[in-house]
């Protein structure tokens, strides 16, 4: 559903759960939010939180599936789940895994979920080539500096933006690691970005927070 709406231009908006609360997860459906992002075997450097294994993190897995909407996970950095725990994260909905080029082991390409490949400050052409050489990838556009998280979204992001969407030919989400606004979604469209993907940088970290921040940027998309 989130690459069918991404190929459709629809911008879908994705939010990235800061922690596993399920007031959060609820607060961005409320929001409007097209689908959620959970996390698994990883530190989260922006929120300061570190997410365990599939089997600590299923109990909040079944309740997140239970409000329905599209899912994808951020499988982990070292370690990974194994392809059995792929597949089960498959039959609760989750419709891809997203990780750094530099932490994909080959057993996950075995599973049903589509990969989600993210570029990071460093990457150049080779990791762009590399992501398009794989069967039905998508691209996280990753690229921020993490000295610059939560500044501005400037102009040179926007022609980087552009150029990862030129040279992968793939649908590329872009994260929230500089501030998005409502104001920048026509120019994250008008670059041909597919999903835009917020944050705990732009979200907050309180369900209302969440609720405040997410539901402008939708509208936006809609207007």
């Amino acid at each position: 559903m989130i690459e069918a709406a991404m190929i459709a231009g629809e911008l879908p908006v994705l939010v990235s759960l800061g922690r596993h609360d399920i007031e959060l997860a609820r607060a961005a459906v409320e929001a409007g939010a097209f689908g959620l992002k959970f996390h698994l075997n990883a530190y989260h450097r922006a929120s300061g939180t570190t997410f365990g294994s599939f089997a600590e993190e299923r109990p909040f897995i079944e309740e997140l599936a239970k409000l329905g909407e599209p899912m994808l996970v951020m499988s982990g950095q070292e370690t990974q789940p194994t392809l059995d725990e792929l597949n089960a994260l498959a039959d609760y909905g989750v419709e891809g895994w997203n990780i750094y080029l530099k932490h994909v082991q080959p057993h996950l390409y075995q599973s049903r979920l589509k990969p989600i490949l993210a570029l990071d400050s460093e990457s150049g052409e080779a990791d762009i080539d590399a992501i398009r050489a794989i069967p039905g990838a998508m691209v996280e556009a990753s690229i921020g500096r993490f000295a610059e998280y939560g500044q501005p979204l400037n102009d040179d992001d926007l022609t980087r933006f552009a150029d990862i969407v030129r040279m992968s030919g793939r649908p590329v989400i872009a994260p929230s690691q500089k501030k998005f606004t409502a104001a920048d979604v026509p120019k994250l469209r008008a670059a041909g970005i597919g999903a835009i993907l917020l944050g705990i940088i732009v979200t907050g970290s309180t369900p209302d927070e969440v609720y405040r921040s997410v539901k402008p940027i939708v509208d936006a998309t809609l207007a």
